[in-house]
């Protein structure tokens, strides 16, 4: 809900979808640069200690970022302002799948857990942006903000809550303060993180062509919708990966994922209809699944678990970075050519992480006997991810 919420809330104040996708932008670059930070305090010092001050500022951050849109502010001072905002979005998710692997960790569970938690992830996909549009085009243009803040409030105190789950943090075994080093230093870990900039790429250059797409034909209110059916595709797909036995491990699944969704987006810019575009959406979002769980399926044997919250909110801060990216970049698209432009967008974020993912695929796979850095901390692989 966040992005949308701002792109909603600043194109409706400034008028200009290029100033709505910067702040957008300057939210998820500040996300995606300080999310590993935050996965490293995590990892240190337990998720509550990091989680509970982390959604108070937050909260205070949109807060004040939608008064100040509101008030009519330069955009110099709508960017000072999204800093924190990004800053201090909680990294529930990575946590969420730091407890998965801790849990099940070498169990052939862990690929359904991947994809239960996706699917999860892709419920609010398809309410969020419905949700936030719903508030801003018929309630008012900062409501969408204003709920996002209050949702994140209340489910990060009650996620806080769940000590049980937590993953041991600190202590023996996780390295000391001189030996500490971050989980990019893993290769694998730095070839997913580029190539989910590639489902970055997607998720904001979806956000603002679809709401330029609607602006154009006059249906505004179509945008949720449109952009529902795009993350309903995702869930489906996510609900099917987690179901099947796979035979084929996580990385060709991966690269198969993302040669289905390149193929996909290039046809996102030949669509004039809003049926047509739905419909694309949707097998869009079908191929983002394979791709997203099997790459954080691949966390689990390339990284030792003190380091694994820091690694998946690497790549969650990669899909933010690719989403403002795009975000920006498909806004000053839509300005200038229309919503058709935008959508070139996606197409050249996949077509990138593809041929990433083609030429370094390599380095997805631990040697079977070799130990794997992180952290100071010697890791025996235990799993062929194939």
């Amino acid at each position: 809900m966040l992005t949308i919420g701002i792109v909603l809330l600043v194109q409706h104040t400034t008028g200009s979808y290029g100033d709505a996708g910067a702040v957008a932008a300057v939210t998820g670059v500040s996300m995606a640069l300080f999310a590993p930070q935050s996965g490293r305090l995590a990892d240190r010092f337990g998720q509550r200690a990091v989680l509970i001050p982390g959604v108070l500022v937050h909260t205070a951050a949109v807060g004040a970022l939608t008064a100040l849109a509101l008030a009519g502010a330069p955009l110099w001072v709508l960017f000072a302002a999204a800093v924190p905002t990004g800053a201090s979005v909680p990294q529930v998710g990575p946590m969420v799948r730091a407890r998965w692997a801790a849990r099940l960790g070498g169990s052939r569970l862990m690929p359904t857990a991947a994809a239960f938690e996706s699917v999860t992830d892709e419920f609010t996909f398809v309410v969020g942006p419905v949700l936030a549009t719903a508030l801003c085009t018929g309630v008012h243009p900062a409501a969408g903000l204003i709920a996002e803040a209050g949702l994140t409030l209340a489910g990060g105190l009650l996620f806080a809550a769940q000590r049980r789950t937590q993953p041991a943090f600190g202590g023996p075994g996780t390295g000391g303060r001189g030996t500490r080093t971050s989980a990019l230093s893993v290769p694998g870990v730095r070839v997913l993180a580029v190539a989910f900039l590639g489902i970055g790429s997607v998720f904001g250059g979806m956000q603002v062509s679809l709401t330029a797409f609607t602006q154009e034909i006059g249906q505004p209110g179509m945008n949720g919708l449109l952009y529902g059916l795009f993350a309903a595709g995702n869930m489906l797909a996510g609900i099917a990966v987690g179901a099947i036995a796979w035979k084929s491990g996580p990385r060709r699944r991966m690269v198969a994922g993302y040669a289905g969704l390149a193929i996909a987006a290039s046809l996102l810019w030949t669509a004039h209809s809003a049926v047509l575009l739905g419909g694309l959406g949707l097998v869009v979002g079908m191929f983002i699944a394979p791709a997203l769980i099997s790459g954080f399926t691949l966390v689990e044997p390339l990284v030792p678990a003190s380091a694994r919250t820091e690694a998946f909110t690497w790549l969650t801060g990669s899909v933010a970075l690719g989403q403002a990216a795009s975000v920006t970049v498909a806004g000053l698209l839509a300005d200038t050519h229309g919503s058709t432009a935008g959508f070139l967008v996606p197409l050249a974020g996949t077509v990138l992480a593809l041929v990433t993912l083609v030429v370094l695929r390599s380095r997805l796979v631990p040697r079977p006997h070799s130990r794997t850095v992180a952290r100071g901390v010697g890791h025996r692989v235990p799993a062929t991810v194939d």
